[in-house]
């Protein structure tokens, strides 16, 4: 079966620094672009960053310079780390694995999710 696992969510304050992961099975982790999504309640799924099977890499503006996203095929796992985190920060986090080339922020386009993860950003 196919099982996308996200951890490493959690409460810090502005400034602070996370790192959630993602550890995959069942597919083929090398053929899929993975990507990290978030989602406040109310609100569409955004992309937050991606890596492409090819190695390109997308972030959001609104992260560029703060978050880095690192897969490691070896592992089936993908990572998301983020520093200097801001309360606009705080949200549910998904990853996500979609059999495409490229990248794509279209929540659509993807095939397998992880169930999220809270991250909270308060002082």
């Amino acid at each position: 079966d196919v099982q996308l696992q996200a951890s490493g969510g959690g409460l810090v304050q502005p400034g602070e620094s996370l790192t959630l992961s993602c550890a995959t099975y069942g597919f083929t982790f090398g053929d899929f672009a993975v990507a990290w999504f978030r989602q406040l309640p109310g609100k569409e799924r955004e992309a937050v960053s991606i890596s492409s099977k090819e190695g390109r890499i997308y972030y959001a503006d609104d992260v560029k310079g703060r978050f880095t996203i690192a897969r490691e095929n070896a592992k089936n796992t993908v990572y998301l780390q983020m520093n200097n985190l801001k309360p606009e920060d705080t949200a549910v986090y998904y990853c996500a694995a979609g059999l495409i080339g490229g990248v794509s922020t279209v929540p659509g386009w993807y095939d397998y999710w992880g169930q999220g993860t809270q991250v909270t950003v308060s002082s």
